[in-house]
């Protein structure tokens, strides 16, 4: 796991996340999905993985009530901000949209 979290570390700090505690704490929710190959990036190509970062996500964990369009649409803005890394890691993805929305603190 170390491992996972010093990558996500490196990863989250290209994008301006820089509250290492965040991170460290996105990680740790994600548990195995975090060191898992495929699991540990979001395709945004996908969507059923897409749908997925929406509802796993912002819904149940963030809480968000948005609208479904409203969340895809951040999503996308993630995706784009992200667009020049050809593997996006899911805790800095986590943590984009988790700024976005003023939720670091369910990470704190």
């Amino acid at each position: 796991m170390s491992e996972a979290l010093d990558e996500a570390l490196a990863d989250a700090k290209k994008y301006n996340c820089n509250n290492d505690d965040i991170t460290a704490a996105i990680i740790k929710h994600l548990g195995i999905a975090a060191v898992s190959k495929d699991a540990k990036l979001v395709s945004c190509s996908d969507p059923s993985e897409l749908e997925r970062v929406r509802e796993s996500f912002l819904k149940k964990k963030l809480g968000l009530t948005d609208s479904d369009a409203d969340l895809d649409a951040a999503i996308k803005e993630v995706c784009e901000t992200m667009k020049d890394s050809r593997n996006k890691l899911r805790a800095t993805f986590y943590h984009l949209l988790a700024i976005k929305y003023g939720k670091e603190s369910l990470f704190a």
